[in-house]
């Protein structure tokens, strides 16, 4: 039995090929699946204008996927981080990060699983990032993390810990006071 593909059928055929299988294999398992029509002229008909389709349909999104490489191509963005001792990010910059700041500063939306990053960026400086949006257009974009100054005042952090000691030296005396409180009013029904 000739068949034409529809469908790719791993490890068989991909769409659009004509082959030879065995008849109950496509009487019952391609056909009554529509992976497969019996071949003729109407079925290749059918097969070629759906390739065309599907050509023109990738033309398409290639085109579209070139012009949006022509604006991500040497774009700098600028990423404030909060940073630590000797650059080090509280955190990392991810994949996402990138793909939100790309959209809140260029207004490209890129799909964060394109960014192609080794692993998550966690000190301050300038990289060189890789954009995959398809096989063969990869553009690159340059990040730069900057890190932002914490403003937190020694003077605040040294009023803040004797208010702490105060609370815990007055609570022993609350509970000493409580005690004795008990021992007075038996007394007092005692005599």
């Amino acid at each position: 039995m000739r068949v034409v593909f529809i469908e790719d059928v791993p490890g068989v055929a991909m769409a659009g090929e004509v082959k030879k299988v065995a008849d109950g294999y496509g009487r019952n398992y391609l056909i009554p699946r529509k992976l497969a029509v019996l071949a003729d002229a109407r079925a290749t008909q059918i097969v070629e204008a759906q390739e065309r389709r599907k050509a023109r349909l990738e033309a398409e999104i290639e085109a579209e996927m070139r012009e949006l490489a022509g604006k991500l191509e040497g774009l700098e963005i600028v990423v404030r981080a909060k940073a630590g001792a000797k650059e080090r990010l509280y955190g990392s910059i991810t994949n996402a990060d990138i793909a939100d700041e790309l959209s809140k500063s260029a207004g490209l939306e890129v799909d964060k699983r394109k960014i192609e990053l080794e692993k998550p960026i966690q000190e301050i400086g300038s990289y060189d990032i890789p954009i995959r949006l398809t096989k063969d257009i990869m553009p690159r974009i340059k990040l730069n993390i900057v890190g932002e100054e914490e403003v937190v005042e020694d003077k605040e952090k040294a009023e803040s810990k004797p208010k702490k000691e105060k609370k815990a030296r007055k609570a022993p005396k609350a509970k000493k006071a409580t005690k004795e409180a008990p021992a007075a009013e038996e007394t007092e029904k005692g005599g």
